[in-house]
């Protein structure tokens, strides 16, 4: 069994869909711990709800990006974790620790990237009026919301959707898609060689050509 480390700012509701995922044997692994860069994060509750050790590490006690991602990685590491995941963590990570967790390192992000990396993504698709929106699974590099794509899942743009209504159906997708990919990542299945992603030896979505 894998074990598995969640970062998270917010509500954590796609730590719950991972948590669900690992507890129902879709995973092979084990969430070993969630830290948050939030002491308020609804996210930590979620994890000592489930037995999980929950860490705060707060951000104001350092000088800068790279001295928090380094005193993050001595207390991730303590885990010795086989995949690292991101789970609405809304901090940009240094090359340090990029670097450390490379090829272990998974993201979610709302855009069919490489469409709308960054923030408001639903406010973009609805301005530009897209037909359609989804969500993206990818190995994290130093390049923000760039590394290599792993799963993509797309939905119409309704002539009545908001930008709540969007992130609403966008996040059922992510519930699904993401475990999915984690758990290719804990089988074996799923690595990154040369900025591409793999799927039992198959490129996806052919980011050589």
């Amino acid at each position: 069994m894998k074990k598995i480390i969640v970062l998270i700012s917010g509500n954590g509701s796609n730590l719950q869909a991972i948590i669900n995922a690992c507890r129902a044997n879709k995973i092979a692994g084990d969430i070993v711990a969630v830290f948050s860069n939030k002491a308020d994060a609804y996210g930590l509750e979620r994890a000592k709800l489930a037995n999980i050790p929950a860490h705060f590490i707060d951000p104001s006690l350092f000088t800068d990006r790279a001295c928090y991602d380094e005193a993050l990685i001595k207390k991730i590491d303590i885990y010795q974790p086989d995949i690292v995941i991101l789970a609405g963590f809304m901090r940009i990570l240094s090359p340090v620790f990029v670097t450390h967790y490379q090829h272990k390192l998974l993201n979610i992000h709302p855009s069919l990237l490489p469409k709308y990396p960054g923030l408001h993504t639903h406010k973009q698709v609805i301005e530009n009026r897209d037909p359609f929106h989804g969500v993206t699974v990818h190995f994290v590099t130093e390049e923000l919301d760039g590394g290599p794509m792993i799963i993509q899942a797309r939905i119409a743009v309704l002539p009545e959707d908001t930008e709540k209504t969007l992130q609403a159906r966008i996040q059922k997708e992510e519930y699904r898609i993401y475990p999915l990919a984690i758990s290719w990542l804990a089988e074996g299945r799923l690595k990154m060689e040369n900025n591409q992603a793999y799927l039992d030896n198959i490129a996806l979505f052919n980011n050589l050509d």
